[in-house]
């Protein structure tokens, strides 16, 4: 560990993990550390025991009944992959789809009056579904439309409206729509934690909802895709592609000290050891001081038995609850994957619940989410703060990243990872397609 190297990461989450490999490719040299002895930080995925021994310590052993260790790979952060989304983008421009298997995710689901509504997947569904009356069909079909068709640049389409300035309620109000559809495309479609979006210029939310459908579009069932193995799959395919650049990666190894001089960062301090480097990249976890938390979010794995109730035994889905309809500023979303998915064994299920916190009472405020399992085997919680860093890093080259934040997609982190990489190098994140793997053996072996 003691040598010189460009830049030392700190963590191995997905973030850290993506940019240790962007700049691995680029020739940086980059040693990746991680406190833990597991890839993923607070992304990791976990097996039975590391899930017993994070949340019940030594006191509890995984009970046999719930089958073997290795069938489990168990999420600590609920989130898929949006098919036309960002990430898909990066996995692809850089090859880490080779080292990664994806499995479309089977429905997304909303909640509205007291019960579970599938969100349309075709226009036959649309058709059909409970989720608006048929004049109110009519006026949706309006709107999507004109979202499909809208282009900034070409006045003919705005019907008299500017997306830069109008704010989405606006437009709302322009097709007549109904609160409960206005909750439903905002909230199960643009994918809104809360309701602030309202008063924004209508560009972004048009944008999402293009997004979605675009995702939709590719694949038919839902716009979400999966790693099989679990989430933690993905830093792992991520630390391979820096590791054949030459990157060093070093689990189970503490951070004792980031060491300044002049006041700039100059090393990183483990035990007698200093890996000297010019930049440091890390999560919130590795210099609290250098962040301020905005939000908690509270996430509840649980273990149950089989599907839940009302989603037509889907083997995954995502349930959306938006606040709305419970009486909060913030969504509440259920993950569910199972065993097709390679996470539990057959004879279980796992479903996710998180939403941001809003009281001093976190776990009472994800009973409604709770209440639509079903019985539940066994549920294992836990209330994480999310911070941000409070400086962009560019004056002592330490660059912190956001913790993952309620979203149940990974727009928000490949936002921040470009966001990082442009202080860090200086340039934007231009994606490129990268050599295949028979090229890089070759060049391996030269």
């Amino acid at each position: 560990m003691d040598d010189q190297y460009d830049v030392v990461v700190m963590g191995t989450g997905l973030t850290e993990c993506i940019l240790s490999g962007l700049l691995s490719i680029e020739g940086k040299k980059v040693l990746h550390m991680d406190r833990n002895d597991y890839y993923g930080g607070e992304s990791a995925s976990l097996n039975l025991s590391q899930l017993f021994k994070k949340f019940r310590g030594d006191s509890e052993a995984a009970p046999s009944a719930l089958g073997r260790d290795r069938d489990y790979n168990v999420d600590l952060i609920p989130k898929f992959m949006m098919a036309n989304g960002e990430l898909v983008k990066i996995l692809t421009h850089t090859d880490v789809t080779r080292y990664l298997e994806f499995k479309q995710i089977a429905g997304s689901y909303v909640y509205r009056d007291g019960k579970i509504a599938k969100v349309p997947a075709t226009e036959m569904e649309a058709v059909r579904s409970p989720l608006m009356g048929i004049f109110e069909k009519r006026r949706a079909k309006k709107f999507f439309e004109y979202v499909q068709t809208y282009r900034q640049d070409d006045p003919s389409t705005h019907q008299g409206m500017d997306m830069v300035t109008t704010p989405m309620e606006k437009v709302y109000v322009h097709f007549g729509l109904e609160p409960g559809t206005i909750d439903f495309i905002g909230h199960a479609l643009a994918l809104h934690l809360e309701d602030s979006y309202l008063s924004r210029p209508a560009l972004e939310t048009f944008e999402r909802i293009t997004l979605y459908m675009s995702s939709m579009a590719r694949w038919g069932k839902s716009p979400y895709l999966y790693p099989l193995y679990g989430l933690g799959e993905l830093p792992q395919g991520f630390a391979r592609l820096s590791a054949i650049y030459g990157g060093t990666y070093m689990l189970d190894k503490k951070v004792d000290e980031i060491v300044y001089e002049n006041g700039k960062v100059v090393g990183v301090r483990s035990g007698d050891e200093v890996a000297k480097c010019t930049q440091v990249i890390c999560d919130p976890s590795y210099a609290p001081e250098k962040t301020r938390k905005v939000d908690r979010v509270i996430r509840a794995i649980c273990l149950l038995r089989g599907p839940i109730p009302n989603t037509e035994d889907a083997d995954s889905f995502q349930l959306i609850i938006p606040q709305n309809q419970v009486n909060r500023k913030n969504d509440i979303y259920i993950a569910g994957v199972s065993a097709p998915h390679n996470v539990c064994d057959k004879d279980h299920y796992l479903a996710i619940v998180s939403t941001v916190v809003e009281t001093d009472k976190p776990e009472e405020e994800i009973q409604a989410g709770l209440a639509l399992l079903g019985p539940i085997v066994d549920k294992f919680i836990q209330v994480a703060d999310i911070c941000v860093p409070v400086e962009d890093g560019t004056k002592d080259q330490v660059f912190v990243s956001k913790s993952y934040d309620a979203t149940s997609h990974f727009e928000t982190v490949c936002d921040d990872v470009k966001d990082l990489y442009k202080r860090i190098t200086g340039n934007d994140l231009v994606l490129k397609q990268r050599p295949t793997q028979e090229e890089e053996q070759k060049m391996a072996s030269q």
